[in-house]
């Protein structure tokens, strides 16, 4: 890894090869997470909701359900699933925020 000014400040640094890696594979996390929130959303709730409206949670037709609440409880699980992937991303990267953030109260 390179020395730059962030490392005199205590910030993690990257060469250019591994900035372009991590933020790749950033994209390609984003991409898919928002691909299947997009699909959720979108085919669950419109495109195939008659078809679901065939199976009942409690009283509730899975279609109007899946409108209501699955594309958003979809999001919330994504969300959780990005946060848990890019702590897994940031460590095969050398980058530690709580090790960050530790050093900066210090300061």
């Amino acid at each position: 890894m390179e020395k730059n000014d962030n490392a005199l400040k205590g910030e993690p640094t990257l060469n250019e090869s591994d900035r372009s890696a991590y933020w790749h594979s950033n994209l390609r996390l984003m991409a898919t997470l928002l691909t299947v929130w997009a699909l959720v959303s979108l085919v669950a709730s419109t495109l195939i909701v008659d078809w679901l409206n065939n199976v009942n949670i409690g009283s509730v037709p899975l279609g109007f359900w899946m409108g209501q609440q699955g594309s958003i409880i979809t999001f919330v699980i994504l969300i959780a699933i990005y946060v848990w992937r890019m702590e897994k991303l940031d460590k095969a990267f050398g980058i530690d925020e709580d090790a960050e953030l530790a050093r900066q109260e210090k300061s």
